[in-house]
């Protein structure tokens, strides 16, 4: 018969429990990850291209057009694209401020992902995953650190 463990009492338990629900709580000014994300592939597109389609963005996100077309709508009454159906899309100056700062963040996590060995498709995946949910302060040690890093010769190709 299988005992149950009982957790032993520990003073950064509460700690931690705090740090969950404040996380989770977190509010980013309206903005969900999903919506993060759509504005990065805009930025992306639009880098890339001059322009951005909703066929794309459902390209890349892999979701069907008509989620494209209600996240835009999101967006769009939230301020960070302007769209009209069948015209275009283009980001706001607030749009731009977000998407900037995410492609920026994880250019900051793929490179320190290199640098300690991990292969660029894997660290880009994982930058994906990463970049949303480190803290600014959290985000600047790891680019310091990764500045350090290479200028000392350590780390990936």
């Amino acid at each position: 018969m299988a005992r149950k463990l009982k957790a032993k009492p520990d003073a950064t338990r509460g700690n931690r429990l705090e740090s969950i629900r404040d996380a989770h709580n977190a509010q980013k000014m309206g903005r969900t990850t999903r919506m993060e994300d759509y504005l990065e592939v805009i930025y992306e597109l639009i880098a890339q291209k001059g322009y951005a389609t909703t066929v794309d963005i459902s390209d890349y996100l892999n979701v069907s057009s008509p989620s494209v077309t209600k996240m835009l709508q999101r967006l769009n009454e939230s301020g960070h694209v302007n769209y009209e159906k069948y015209r275009g899309i283009s980001l706001t100056e607030s749009g731009m401020v977000v998407a900037k700062n995410m492609h920026d963040r994880h250019g900051v996590l793929a490179e320190f992902l290199k640098v300690i060995g991990v292969d660029e498709d894997t660290a880009n995946r994982d930058a994906e995953g990463i970049e949303h949910h480190l803290h600014p302060e959290t985000l600047k040690k790891l680019e310091e650190f990764t500045q350090l890093a290479k200028s000392k010769g350590l780390g990936g190709p």
